[in-house]
């Protein structure tokens, strides 16, 4: 297994070529999205929030890349000096490694959300952990940083298999306190006014750059929160962590020619 140490000193398997994973893709595993209901409480294992009062929250954004819909995020996200999470899918990075490298380049952060979107509380531990290695590996391709938080898709993660990534790959779980639902379409002003109701200091605000109304809502929202007195960190400042964005992950010479 591909360890955090093991990227860092140069092991890991070949990435394999892929394809961008379309809307609606493997969501047959869930009926929708939801916070698991045997939450731990031990910081930093499973997180869902930020312990602060200062008006700070953390936008987050799964299953990207898209080719069209997370540049336009982007320029959004620029445009008001607006750092986020994005909660990329493997495949896709390997795809869209240059709109990966646009987000670190622009300050955000970039979270491992697996290699293909299953739904992990089905998979063995083994399984688990490839789904992740593989991710991280594309991202170090891409960005040389690796992931340093995980988030499940449809938030299908055991309590036990969030515990073995914590301690596997010193990975928390973070998911969220505000779920617009925009996995449903319900429209932008919709996916808008449930981001901005919703928040709360220390709020991890869950949403989908792969939706073209979500990416619409950004405005909206993001207006609407600024207007609040919110500030915006990604989910290692809001928790208290470096900055991942300026973490710089070094390989031995010999073990460039691996990458």
């Amino acid at each position: 297994m591909v360890t955090r140490r093991d990227l860092i000193l140069g092991s890991g398997a070949a990435i394999a070529g892929g394809t961008w994973l379309a809307p609606g893709t493997a969501r047959a595993a869930s009926a929708g999205i939801a916070l698991p209901v045997d939450l731990d409480t031990e910081r930093l294992i499973t997180v869902t929030g930020a312990p602060t009062q200062a008006r700070l929250v953390a936008m987050t954004f799964d299953d990207g890349p898209h080719p069209t819909y997370t540049p336009a995020l982007l320029d959004i996200l620029k445009a008001r000096r607006v750092r986020a999470t994005f909660y990329v899918i493997g495949r896709n990075v390997a795809r869209y490694p240059d709109i990966v490298k646009r987000m670190v380049d622009e300050g955000h952060e970039i979270g491992n959300h697996t290699w293909q979107h299953p739904l992990l509380s089905g998979l063995g531990n083994t399984a688990v952990l490839r789904e992740l290695d593989r991710t991280s590996e594309a991202v170090f391709r891409a960005v040389r940083r690796i992931p340093v938080t995980m988030r499940p898709p449809y938030g299908g993660l055991t309590g036990p298999q969030r515990a073995m990534i914590h301690k596997e790959r010193e990975m928390p779980t973070v998911l969220w306190s505000v779920d617009p639902e925009d996995w449903r379409r319900p429209g932008s002003s919709v996916v808008a006014d449930r981001i901005v109701d919703g928040a709360r200091p220390g709020a991890i605000i869950l949403s989908h750059d792969i939706h073209k109304p979500t990416v619409q809502a950004m405005p909206v929202a993001l207006d609407g929160l600024i207007e609040r007195g919110y500030r915006f960190a990604t989910v290692s400042m809001i928790l208290g962590a470096r900055d991942w964005s300026k973490l710089r992950w070094r390989l031995p010479r010999e073990a460039q020619a691996k990458i």
